[in-house]
């Protein structure tokens, strides 16, 4: 009862900062946004102290590398995040805009309009970004937004949340626009996912044990982000130094993030070339490599096997996939066989090879000749990402201002009665 009391209370909070933040214009939003960037800039030290603390309880906790790296904010990290509030003040507020007006033979006028969806719910692990990008985004669409990150970001995520807070505090706008949950026991996120009477929409976005959970146990309609894993099919026409280039990139610029390449494909024709130079590739930059039978027999180093559990497995982490396959046919079968419909790439000179891979593939994103790593809102336009969505209903892949929006039909008339 003290969880359901206390979530009650956030719910009530953001139903009543909802009722203030629709009277927003445009222009006043993108104000405060801007005040935001410049209060993150100004605080950098401030945030940079409280990621340390969480930076040194994760590793005393011996969590995996990759994930400190999610975790981790540097000068960098956060000027990108400024740098997205900015961005995203330059993008168009859908909010209010008119996407079709008919007339009727009755003479009557029915279009639709373009409306927040109202109050979001956030539930996501390690990244500290995604308390900005969720906030920014959810603001410019008029939306309040309630955030549930993990315990191990939780004094970065706090201290975000603080500034944001500060900025709509000291500028006459409601602060309960953005609420950080700071319970952080188990039972407060299983509550969390009940609260249909304030919360009319969770985003979770994590690994696959937390996006099931959320989806298996809410009763708010959910948006179902999806595990990332990626898969990149060398073709036979494939260049082979582009090949390397964006398997290298996809695997290891950021290994921990869901973008990143999970799994190689490699057709046979090539594989006697082309599996020995990745491979050595690969290992130069310390990524474990698990190998089908097939791919073992194309090199003399001594790699782990592959199981079926590692195709169908995100790793987060440097370890990849390898397996021969016999032709463009079969890596089509294995990618929507074994992938959690994220994103795709095939590498190739062919032209008809290409064009089947984009119409068959049943993903998200799906890349001819380019790195998975730009499934990404920031790097599609849209100032920033909510979450990459691997479902088909309301949105798919990355996320930004119109997947956070509805629609109302506005209906105008001179005095019509139905007959």
């Amino acid at each position: 009862m003290e969880y359901k009391n206390y979530l009650e209370q956030i719910g009530e909070n953001a139903k009543n900062a909802l009722d203030d933040l629709v009277k927003l214009s445009s222009g006043e939003k993108n104000e405060l946004l801007k005040l935001m960037a410049q209060a993150i800039i100004k605080n950098k030290d401030l945030i940079l102290e409280k990621n340390k603390i969480d930076i040194e309880k994760a590793k005393s906790d011996g969590v995996k590398t990759a994930f400190v790296d999610r975790l981790t904010l540097n000068d960098e990290r956060i000027e990108s995040i400024s740098d997205s509030f900015l961005k995203l003040i330059e993008l168009k507020d859908p909010i209010g805009n008119l996407k079709s007006m008919e007339v009727m033979d009755n003479g009557l006028k029915i279009g639709t309009q373009i409306t927040n969806i109202g109050v979001i719910g956030i539930i996501y692990e390690a990244r500290p970004n995604v308390t900005a990008d969720a906030f920014s985004l959810c603001f410019k669409t008029s939306n309040c937004v309630i955030l549930r990150g993990g315990k191990e970001a939780f004094n970065t995520n706090n201290i975000l949340v603080e500034i944001f807070q500060k900025v709509l505090e000291e500028n006459n706008c409601n602060k309960n626009c953005v609420q950080l949950i700071a319970k952080l026991e188990r039972e407060v996120t299983t509550e969390f996912m009940k609260l249909n009477k304030y919360v009319d929409v969770l985003i979770p976005r994590g690994g696959a044990s937390l996006i099931q959970s959320v989806v298996q146990n809410s009763t708010v309609p959910v948006i179902e982000t999806g595990v990332g894993n990626c898969h990149i099919y060398v073709d036979e026409s494939a260049d082979f130094k582009m090949a390397t280039d964006i398997i290298i990139n996809a695997k290891t610029q950021r290994a921990g993030v869901c973008n990143s390449c999970e799994s190689v494909l490699i057709n046979e024709k090539i594989a006697p070339t082309f599996v020995p130079l990745i491979i050595d590739e690969l290992e130069k930059r310390n990524v474990e490599i698990r190998a089908c039978e097939k791919t073992k027999m194309y090199s003399n180093k001594n790699l782990k096997d592959a199981t079926e559990e590692d195709f169908y497995t995100e790793f987060a982490d440097l370890i990849i996939a390898v397996k021969i396959v016999s032709d463009l046919e079969s890596a089509i079968k294995h990618i929507n066989k074994y992938g959690s419909g994220h994103s795709e790439a095939i590498i190739t000179e062919n032209y008809n090879a290409s064009n089947k891979f984009l119409n068959e593939i049943n993903s998200a994103v799906v890349y001819v000749n380019a790195s998975t790593r730009f499934s990404d809102g920031f790097e599609f336009g849209f100032g920033a990402e909510i979450g990459i969505s691997t479902q088909k209903l309301h949105a798919r892949g990355p996320m930004g201002l119109m997947a956070l929006t509805s629609i109302k039909y506005i209906v105008l008339g001179n005095g019509q009665i139905r007959g």
